[in-house]
């Protein structure tokens, strides 16, 4: 007893059970190398550095990466990207839409589609019909309201006169004239231009390549002849 009274500052070890967690972790935190703390330092700059590089790295892409890198990480939230399609395949999608939603007809008899097709016929002639009695009173008013020359009335047993130019003087006591003929369709209304030739017999071979004359019709004279000419009114030049 007198020995413990003597020696003050020697004391009983605490035991475990008197330690508390705080005083254990205070103390493992008093305990840490400084080299342990010099690699956590490390690793802190390195991953400081890697975030560094990888918010280059996100500014430097183009549009095209950066969307495919919005849909990548709004994929891994759980949001499905929305899905590029081309022009043909938009197509296809908008035409099946639109089929889709035409009622499905209910299934007929052949005769029952043979009367559909002939009522369908009926109905495009009725319409023609129509358009064609349309286009003929217009024509009608049309030609009542245009002065129209009369056409030369031919009188049964009268020889024809006809008003042409000398295009060749080549046989003896012949003549080839040209008929200019003008005029008007009848439905287009537009002016049509056509010419014939005839062989015209001159007895004392007076017309000449240019000439303007006028010839009648005769009986045959030869093979190609059934013209004689009747007058020069206009020489050529």
């Amino acid at each position: 007893m007198a020995e413990e009274s003597e020696n003050p500052e020697v004391t009983e070890e605490a035991s475990p059970a008197d330690v508390s967690p705080e005083a254990t972790a205070s103390n493992a935190s008093d305990e840490t190398p400084a080299s342990d703390a010099t690699d956590l330092g490390t690793a802190d700059g390195l991953r400081a550095s890697e975030n560094g590089v990888a918010e280059t790295d996100t500014s430097s892409d183009t549009p095209a990466d950066a969307a495919a890198g919005e849909g990548a990480r709004a994929g891994g939230r759980g949001q499905q990207p929305d899905e590029v399609l081309t022009p043909k395949q938009r197509r296809q999608r908008e035409r099946a839409a639109k089929f889709a939603a035409i009622p499905a007809r209910e299934p007929r008899t052949p005769q029952e589609r043979q009367a559909e097709r002939d009522a369908e016929r009926r109905r495009k002639a009725v319409a023609r019909r129509r358009q064609r009695e349309r286009a003929g009173a217009k024509y009608k008013a049309a030609e009542h309201e245009r002065v129209a020359t009369p056409p030369r009335e031919h009188i049964p047993g009268t020889q024809k006169t006809r008003r042409g130019t000398v295009v060749s003087d080549k046989p003896d006591k012949t003549i080839t004239v040209r008929i200019d003929v003008t005029r008007r369709h009848r439905r287009y209304e537009k002016v049509i231009r056509t010419s014939s030739t005839v062989h015209a017999h001159d007895e004392r071979n007076d017309a000449h390549v240019g000439d303007v004359v006028v010839v009648r019709e005769c009986r045959p004279l030869s093979r190609s002849k059934r013209w004689r000419l009747i007058e020069v009114t206009e020489r050529a030049r």
